[in-house]
C-alpha cells in the first residue's frame, strides 16, 4: 500500500495550489473565464479530489485515482502555458505555479510508485 503519510501531505499541497490558481484566474479576462480560467480551476481541484477518492479499499482503485490526478495536473500544465502565452498570467505567477506543479508531479509519482510496489509485493 502506497506511503500513508504522502496522501494528505499530497492533498494538502494540491489544496493549496488549488487556491493559488483560484486567485490567479481571477486577474483572466472575462471573455477567457470559460475558455481558460474555468478548465484551470476544474483541472486543479480534480488533481485534489482524484487523491482523497482514490483512498478506496483496494491498491487497484487507488492506482486508478492517482493516474487520474496526474492527468489533471499535466491539464493544468497545459492550461498555465496557454494562460501565459496569451498573456493572462503574469511570467513570475507562472513560473511559481509550474515549481509547484512539478512537485506535486514528482509527488505523485511517488504515490503511484509505492502503490505499484505494494501491488507487486502482493502477487
Amino acid at each position: 500500500m502506497a506511503d500513508a503519510y504522502l496522501h494528505p501531505i499530497a492533498w494538502r499541497k494540491e489544496t493549496d495550489l488549488a487556491l493559488e490558481i483560484y486567485r490567479a484566474t481571477q486577474k483572466v479576462p472575462k471573455d477567457e473565464l470559460y475558455g481558460l480560467a474555468s478548465p484551470m480551476r476544474r483541472a486543479t481541484v480534480s488533481v485534489a479530489s482524484n487523491i482523497v477518492e482514490g483512498e478506496g479499499p483496494t491498491p487497484a482503485r487507488n492506482l486508478q485515482f492517482l493516474d487520474r490526478a496526474r492527468g489533471s495536473l499535466l491539464e493544468l500544465e497545459t492550461q498555465s502555458f496557454i494562460a501565459i502565452e496569451l498573456h493572462n498570467l503574469e511570467p513570475l505567477v507562472f513560473r511559481r505555479m509550474g515549481d509547484r506543479t512539478k512537485e506535486r508531479g514528482r509527488i505523485l509519482n511517488d504515490l503511484i510508485k509505492s502503490v505499484l510496489e505494494g501491488i507487486n509485493a502482493a502477487s
